[in-house]
């Protein structure tokens, strides 16, 4: 068989065109495996579709996997099920200790208001020292765990002066309701729907208590070698967080549906949160150090961890 030069030339061109359709197959294949939860600026983002976009041009694709609250998103995050994820202040301390390989590649401001410990309408409790001997219903080693911890410890109230009932948050709100328990600590949007929904009353807020942060994380070798993916992400919530802050109550009608909470309550929730993703500096470490410190000394923690040792520093 003969070959022109002709022939040579559309071979070659044939032969670019496959290199360049192979590369592009491989620049699709690469792939941010994202977990969410349904409340929360990562969902408005996946419904907002904007992502995809700005991957593309770096080459990847995102992959979303949704999870019913923080714990299982970091055990899928540990398994290497998935790359990135959110969560509040508790889940990643039980991870780390876990040994879970994982980074934090962000935060939120503080939110303290975004939690409380709530009382029947009626309940005849005021303030928080009057919760001694009571029965109380939280979620075993939730962000509202360390609420009550420290709310007990300002009122001068022992943990052991307390009954706990370590329960889900629905399973929590039927006890509270039926009158089983005499207080409940919950998060928002489930607080703010207690307090619509049934006129639960504030006994406590997070307010002068405690942060309560919200912390994007990424598996630690994803992190390592996927740092652009992981930053137009960043940047790309960042932009959710400001279209929230500005127009709470458009975003609160977009999250309605998934959650199926009214959008009224969910306003109420979302005026509660904060806004604008920072890198985690040292006071915030040191905020989240302070909360392992005080799990590992009820012993809620198998072992001390060092918050630090998972903060990811962008680039290096």
């Amino acid at each position: 068989m003969t070959i022109t030069r002709r022939g040579l030339g559309a071979l070659a061109l044939g032969v670019f065109a496959l290199g360049v359709t192979a590369a592009s197959a491989h620049a699709e294949d690469k792939v941010i495996r994202i977990g969410y939860q349904k409340y929360g600026n990562v969902i408005l983002l996946k419904n907002k579709g904007t992502l995809e976009g700005r991957l593309a041009e770096i080459g990847y694709k995102p992959v979303w996997s949704e999870f019913p609250s923080g714990p299982p998103l970091l055990e899928a995050l540990n398994a290497g099920a998935i790359d990135f994820g959110h969560a509040g202040e508790a889940p990643p301390i039980f991870a780390q200790a876990a040994a879970a390989e994982f980074v934090y590649v962000a935060h939120e401001p503080p939110a303290p208001r975004g939690e409380a410990i709530l009382v029947p309408k009626d309940s005849p409790l005021k303030s928080v020292a009057e919760l001694k001997g009571k029965k109380i219903a939280l979620n075993k080693g939730s962000n509202v765990h360390y609420l009550l911890v420290t709310a007990l410890e300002k009122a001068g109230i022992a943990y052991s002066d307390v009954e706990l009932a370590f329960l889900a948050p629905s399973d929590a709100r039927a006890a509270f309701q039926s009158g089983q328990v005499d207080a409940w600590v919950i998060w928002d949007p489930f607080q703010a729907s207690a307090e619509v929904g049934i006129e639960a009353r504030i006994l406590a807020a997070g307010t002068d208590l405690v942060s309560n942060h919200q912390f994007y994380l990424a598996g630690r070798n994803y992190a390592a070698g996927n740092g652009k993916a992981i930053e137009v992400l960043l940047a790309e919530l960042e932009k959710v967080n400001q279209w929230v802050k500005a127009d709470p109550k458009a975003a609160a009608e977009e999250l309605a549906p998934p959650i199926g909470i009214p959008a009224a309550v969910l306003e109420k929730a979302l005026s509660r949160q904060s806004y604008g993703l920072k890198p985690l500096d040292e006071t915030v470490t040191a905020e989240q150090q302070k909360i392992a410190d005080v799990f590992h000394s009820l012993g809620l923690l198998p072992k001390a961890i060092v918050v630090k040792d998972a903060v990811w520093r962008a680039g290096s």
